[in-house]
């Protein structure tokens, strides 16, 4: 085996590794192989692009996805928040002929954990290049940008019952026994002392016989749809990577679509479980306001704020309804029902893949609705404002934090007045009423969201705009208190795109039976 050593003027990140070869390696391979690795760790995105070669079935995979194309992995490359920190410790290549060579590099950290870096090279027009490759990056204790605290399990559930062998990754907003709540901000993490009971609805997972896996990552006191926390990062969207994974309960969902946890446990106040189910392809629920406990849960606008939970299929959503929602929530008889004027808060591509839906589900047409653009806006006047209650003096004493965005959303909340409150209440429940009043033996069909996910490193303006559409339809269940489920059911630039059922207050057991049957009908 012939032992050839890195070119010297890589020395710098190549310090005594060699390459194990089983036959001379072509002219000009290790240059590139290590030009390569240079411009991994210093994250130069357009010098990597140079060398995976130009074409459609370029391939890169991980644990989390396979990326077919050069567009593909580009965008993903260029999305990535970090840069790697590895080394290489070893390199074994394969030499299949002068225009191809296959390698392999065992990576460490600085700690010592080990991984692996797969790629095949292809001689080109434009020197060597990777046509694909396979990355095992160096395991981590802990996913953090997921987990803030994680066992095996947290939390042991009883020994039988309902949901028996289930896990629940809990959102970090509830009270969890032994472990201090953080609501996603750090400076406010540091002033809490561990809970002494755990929140209501996590007492009846544990007796239902489902254990907690670990309590997850929120965004910042859960004022927000992206999933984005400037404290801990930002988790993988495994269903799209070079998207953002959708909040404020991205935790929880994230470790769901990892398979680390079969429930997601969160809170919905304008859309929080059911943007992130949504853009990870997931089944979220968030059920009639008041209908489940929120005693144990740090608020957020009390008036909207729910008790909610997403899985990976409608069965383990319904056996958690089944605990959770009370026994006077019985199915009844609905029809599906579709409104062109919510619809067109929706982008002409999602719009048309919802009408196909409805039509699917043999949905009836509603007559015309008032202004939704009010609706949404008296939504927000009053969830700003007692979002502001709620932490409005915590934050005074703690400038600095939570990032700007958030910061933002919390100060326009402070400057409402009551008699703006006052107004925007009158609005609300005129909209309840007329909801209502179209709804009843109905259930509503419509989007999720209105657009494509942002890409992970969309500007703050693009996420925040992409929030202030996705209101426009997640705020019409939360502002009524109605159940809202959401199905995997749609894609749209190669992401998930879901389909969201309301049903009327108390109709909760229907809408998740309505939900599975749809979602056979539509074909997931």
């Amino acid at each position: 085996m012939e032992m050839q050593q890195a070119p010297t003027r890589h020395r710098r990140v190549t310090t005594d590794v060699t390459a194990q070869s089983d036959s001379p390696l072509p002219d000009g391979f290790l240059d590139a192989f290590w030009r390569y690795d240079e411009a991994l760790l210093a994250n130069e995105v357009a010098e990597l692009d140079k060398l995976f070669e130009s074409s459609h079935h370029t391939l890169r995979a991980d644990a989390n996805a396979i990326l077919e194309g050069h567009a593909a992995i580009s965008e993903f490359r260029a999305a990535r928040p970090d840069r790697p920190t590895r080394r290489i410790a070893r390199l074994w290549t394969r030499v299949l002929s002068d225009e191809l060579v296959y390698s392999t590099a065992e990576v460490r950290t600085g700690a010592g954990a080990a991984g692996l870096q797969t790629q095949l090279w292809r001689r080109t027009d434009h020197g060597w290049q990777i046509t694909a490759a396979h990355v095992t990056p160096p395991s981590k204790p802990v996913e953090s940008t997921i987990w803030r605290v994680v066992g095996a399990p947290l939390i042991a559930g009883a020994s039988t019952g309902r949901l028996s062998g289930e896990t629940v990754a809990v959102k970090d907003l509830f009270a969890v026994a032994g472990v201090a709540r953080s609501g996603g901000v750090k400076e406010y993490l540091a002033e809490q002392d561990p809970q002494t009971e755990s929140a209501d609805a996590v007492l009846r997972l544990l007796t239902a016989g489902a254990s907690v896996t670990g309590v997850t990552h929120t965004d910042q006191f859960a004022f927000g749809l992206a999933g984005q926390n400037a404290d801990w990062g930002t988790p993988v969207n495994l269903a799209a990577p070079t998207r953002i994974p959708g909040g404020s309960s991205s935790g929880s969902a994230s470790a769901v679509r990892h398979g680390w946890s079969s429930i997601g446990l969160g809170t919905d106040t304008a859309g929080s479980i059911r943007v992130p189910s949504s853009y990870q392809g997931l089944w979220g629920f968030r059920p009639t306001h008041g209908a489940v406990s929120t005693d144990g849960v740090l608020a957020l606008a009390p008036s909207f704020d729910t008790v909610s939970w997403l899985t990976r299929d409608p069965a383990t959503l319904r056996a958690v309804g089944g605990v959770l929602l009370p026994d006077d929530t019985a199915p009844v008889p609905m029809r599906a029902a579709w409104s062109p004027d919510v619809n067109a808060a929706a982008e002409p591509s999602v719009r048309e893949q919802v009408e196909h839906a409805a039509r699917i589900l043999d949905a009836d047409e509603l007559p015309a609705l008032p202004d939704l653009a009010a609706w949404t806006a008296a939504f927000r006047t009053v969830q700003a404002h007692e979002a502001w209650a709620a932490h409005g003096t915590w934050l005074t004493t703690h400038p600095g934090s939570v990032a700007d965005d958030v910061a933002s959303r919390f100060a326009a909340g402070r400057e409402i007045t009551d008699d703006e409150v006052s107004a925007a209440w009158e609005t609300i429940r005129a909209a309840r009423a007329t909801m209502t009043e179209l709804l009843t033996g109905r259930f509503l069909v419509l989007p999720t969201v209105g657009s494509p996910i942002p890409r992970v490193n969309a500007t703050a303006a693009e996420v925040d705009e992409h929030r202030r559409s996705t209101l426009r339809l997640t705020s019409l269940a939360s502002l009524a208190g109605f159940p809202a489920v959401t199905i995997p059911a749609l894609a749209l630039d190669d992401a998930p795109l879901g389909i969201s059922l309301v049903g009327t207050a108390g109709t909760d057991r229907a809408v998740l039976e309505l939900a599975q049957r749809a979602g056979k009908e539509l074909g997931v």
